[in-house]
């Protein structure tokens, strides 16, 4: 049974349907608050938590029950609960399983997954022991060495929810990896995949054959030394060190037809009060889709409708501390974004990592990828941007299986960093094709078109040639 258990309902749990909730493992339970009281527990004799539930959200944002659960839920807007149980106590689980279906039976609306939330009747649990601090003490974390802290994720998407932005916040305080453990068959959200970019954290996936392998590498991974790390290969050296590939992982490799277009740039804004964020982001969006996104959130599901007034002051609120977000599109188009803001010496910088994705039958909008840069250099002081094709899901999940590095489509250079550059080294190149201007033609930035065949990774040579000729190598 799932960990983790999800009230999906159309009006917001009242205290006295979450009290009924809580009442699930019978009136002598503890409960107490942590989290500065967005977090309710559920507790045993020794005050140690058996199920942990977070604050109800109103999700004002279609499709994202869908996207992240493959479940139907209420029309937009609706609350999302989510209870999450203690690892290993199967008890915990029932608790938590009760605890959303009496909420629902109160609210009306369905619970995920569904066969955890079956029961009403109150579950025993008297003499149940839990995990030790520190082991409880994050109610995301299952398992907590020197090294790392380890999630166990059983969703058929593993997103950045509130639990996992919180266990990542955590272990980065003190000093750790994180390592999220999940069952076949799952897939990552893409703003999870770059947050497991820094050894030794990593997506560790069940596996029948191999026991346990990274899902965004491959390499067959066991448990030592209070961490899963890489198994050596057969042939592998102290010289030329590898890693054993599961078997699973090299499966099921070919070409669906899907593509996705992928997008990172940065910009840097003045400081100033009247400073309007996320205009950048929404200008690449209308561009290359033809609307706006539809919501952002701190966190997935993204659960508020899109803002640029909101999203500035959730930044804004935030500063100087880095403001992290989570953009998403409708679910016709599929569109996923996360932004960074953070306060530097050169002003409000944004960092965007986007991507949308396409279906054998669409083709993705090449042609509006220049109007987009010339927009963001013109009115959005961008500094750089990298255009990608990339053979992979129209849904813009992360499978655990081999996917195909994209393959560059496009590289700009704003206008600012184009002046810095001595004499004409960012016009002349040692590319075959001259960069074209965008914008004044007094102070122009540069884009610089690149095959951006997604079967031929020859073009990531012309990007470093390119990168290295700009930087004077």
């Amino acid at each position: 049974m799932t960990k983790d258990v999800i009230a999906l309902t159309p009006r917001m749990p009242d205290a006295w349907s979450v009290l009924a909730g809580l009442l699930s493992g019978g009136p002598d339970k503890l409960v107490r608050t942590t989290g500065e009281d967005a977090v309710v527990q559920l507790c045993d004799e020794e005050g140690r938590p058996l199920v942990s539930v977070e604050a109800p959200l109103l999700v004002q944002v279609a499709g994202e029950a869908e996207r992240l659960l493959g479940a139907a839920a209420p029309p937009v807007p609706f609350w999302w609960t989510e209870a999450r149980a203690t690892t290993g106590v199967a008890e915990a689980e029932r608790l938590a399983g009760t605890f959303a279906a009496r909420l629902v039976s109160l609210g009306g609306g369905s619970a995920w997954p569904p066969e955890a939330a079956r029961s009403l009747g109150v579950v025993p649990s008297d003499g149940v022991g839990v995990a030790p601090v520190p082991a409880a003490a994050q109610p995301a974390v299952d398992v907590l060495t020197d090294k790392v802290a380890v999630v166990i994720q059983d969703r058929p998407v593993v997103a950045m929810t509130a639990w996992l932005a919180d266990a990542f916040r955590a272990a980065g305080e003190g000093g750790l990896g994180l390592q999220i453990v999940s069952p076949a068959g799952t897939t990552l959200s893409p703003a999870v995949r770059s947050a497991l970019s820094a050894w030794p954290s990593r997506w560790v996936v069940q596996d029948e054959r191999d026991g346990y392998y990274d899902g965004l590498s491959g390499a067959v991974l066991a448990w030592r030394e209070g961490m899963f790390f890489p198994v050596a290969a057969d042939d592998s050296t102290d010289e030329e060190p590898r890693a054993r590939v599961a078997a699973t992982y090299q499966e099921g490799v070919g070409d669906s037809g899907e593509r996705q277009l992928a997008v990172t740039f940065r910009t840097v804004h003045p400081a100033d009060d009247r400073l309007v964020l996320g205009g950048a982001l929404e200008a690449v969006w209308r561009e290359l889709t033809g609307e706006a996104p539809a919501g952002w959130g701190t966190a997935e599901p993204a659960n508020l409708p899109w803002s640029l007034r909101r999203l500035t002051d959730v930044a804004h609120e935030r500063a100087p501390e880095p403001t992290w977000l989570v953009v998403v599109g409708s679910p016709e188009r599929p569109g996923l974004a996360t932004v960074r803001v953070s306060r530097t010496k050169a002003g409000v910088e944004e960092e965007v990592t986007l991507a949308f994705g396409y279906g054998p039958d669409e083709e993705p909008p090449l042609d509006a990828v220049p109007r987009a840069a010339e927009v963001l250099a013109t009115r959005h002081h961008l500094r750089s941007m990298l255009v990608q094709l990339r053979k992979a899901r129209r849904d813009l999940a992360v499978p655990p299986r081999f996917e195909g590095p994209g393959v560059p489509l496009a590289f700009v250079l704003g206008a600012e960093e184009v002046r810095a550059m001595p004499g004409d080294r960012a016009r002349n190149t040692p590319l075959d094709r001259a960069p074209v201007p965008l914008g004044p033609k007094t102070r122009p930035a540069l884009y610089y078109p690149l095959p951006g065949d997604p079967s031929d990774l020859s073009g990531w040579q012309d990007f470093e040639r390119l990168v290295r000729h700009l930087k004077g190598e």
